[in-house]
């Protein structure tokens, strides 16, 4: 509880119109007390039961952790102004969410191999989540350009946050494919539920978005919106499956 409490208490810091000085190292370290308290939770460190757990709210919550990850890796390189206290807000929620459904100790891998799915999923889950983030500031950009405002709300060129959000976009569809590739062959408990389908739905959306990039060329909002829809099947596909088991039918969803 102690990584937790630290982190929400930072997070708050970070979200602050005007942190001051401190405002530099609060996202890093609410980022760090975040991750700490997810591990606490995975391996159940305070909680009650046994075994590993990781349902809707701690994936919905560890997807947040990795895309403020890249952000925090990216600011270095190309700064995106303006998102700060959208992401120390967004972390807080999803932690608070993860505190209060922590899922039960049900996480038993069916094989040696099959935490490499999971790893690959959770990893292309926040890809996508950091495409997102550039997409939703991409919008922003574009509406600011044609109601002809000063400037637009990132302060990058619109060429430049297009190309990062569709090289997130193509690491993240990479990163599925080999999750998937991982969850077909080295799990045993593979088969055809609302998890298989709905994430290969999200695949086929992907796929369908990098070949119109690439043949039609397509851009601005026709590209986000199928982004944004690629995105939501895939959360429906885990968060989505995971939060009807155990939150509506009170039901142990199948690991997997």
């Amino acid at each position: 509880m102690l990584p937790a409490l630290l982190a929400l208490l930072v997070y708050g810091l970070a979200a602050l119109r005007n942190p001051g000085p401190a405002a530099r190292w609060a996202l890093p370290l609410a980022w760090a007390a975040h991750g700490l308290a997810l591990l606490a939770h995975l391996f159940g460190l305070g909680l009650p039961g046994t075994g590993a757990r990781f349902g809707f709210a701690p994936a919905l919550s560890a997807t947040v952790w990795l895309v403020l990850g890249v952000h925090g890796v990216e600011s270095r390189f190309v700064p995106l102004p303006g998102v700060r206290r959208w992401l120390a807000a967004l972390g807080a929620a999803s932690l608070l969410l993860a505190l209060a459904f922590p899922g039960e100790g049900t996480l038993h891998p069916s094989s040696p191999w099959a935490p490499l799915h999971w790893l690959a999923g959770m990893a292309s889950y926040g890809l996508f989540g950091a495409a997102v983030l550039h997409a939703t500031l991409l919008d922003r950009s574009e509406r600011a350009l044609r109601e002809r405002r000063s400037a637009a709300p990132t302060g990058l060129p619109l060429l430049t946050l297009e190309k990062l959000t569709f090289r997130f976009v193509a690491a993240g569809f990479a990163v599925l494919t080999l999750a998937l590739g991982f969850g077909m062959v080295f799990s045993a408990q593979w088969h055809w539920d609302h998890k298989t389908v709905f994430s290969l739905l999200g695949w086929v959306v992907f796929a369908g978005l990098l070949a119109g990039r690439r043949l039609f060329g397509w851009r601005g909002r026709r590209a986000t919106r199928w982004l944004y829809l690629g995105t939501g099947l895939l959360l429906l596909a885990y968060v989505g499956s995971r939060f009807v088991f155990e939150v509506l039918l009170h039901r142990s969803p199948v690991a997997g």
